[in-house]
């Protein structure tokens, strides 16, 4: 986790800073351009999903395009980049008591630890290891996010 957490920080979150620094600025460069939501988009599918070197190998062509069109015909690229804005600006993360199901999906972009997770998450009453999917998981693997969400419910009635 901390050699991912290394990458991350090195290689791969200019969006995040570039979201919580200038999120309108980037935001009207994606309003305006069909191409440039749908690269910005696109290039986290390939990033992020549990694949082989493409996007496709995990999200076909047309849910990926199905996603770049709720950002494009909404034209929420600003309002979606002001979430990292505002994260950013929020602090430690109170504890969270609620009964919590994590499921770690081993292509995550910074995978769960669960000691780490513990110490805001006080109350976890399921906690599944995934044999694939990544950051995307409920597209990239919908049966296996679902079963473990219904698990997690059957658990906390």
């Amino acid at each position: 986790a901390l050699e991912a957490a290394d990458y991350y920080r090195d290689w791969d979150s200019g969006y995040s800073i570039q979201q919580a620094t200038r999120p309108q600025t980037l935001g009207y460069g994606l309003s305006d351009s069909p191409v440039g939501q749908m690269a910005w988009i696109v290039e986290k599918f390939w990033a992020w999903t549990d694949n082989n070197g493409s996007p496709e190998d995990a999200i076909s062509r047309d849910e990926m395009l199905d996603n770049v069109m709720l950002y494009w015909c909404n034209a929420t690229a600003a309002s979606s980049a002001r979430l990292y804005w505002e994260s950013f600006r929020s602090g430690r993360p109170a504890v969270v008591e609620i009964p919590t199901g994590i499921a770690k999906f081993p292509a995550e972009i910074i995978p769960p630890i669960r000691a780490w997770s513990e110490s805001i998450y006080s109350n976890i009453q399921q906690w599944t290891e995934m044999p694939s999917g990544g950051h995307f998981a409920a597209f990239e693997e919908p049966e296996l996010f679902i079963a473990d969400l219904r698990s997690f419910f059957a658990k906390v009635r």
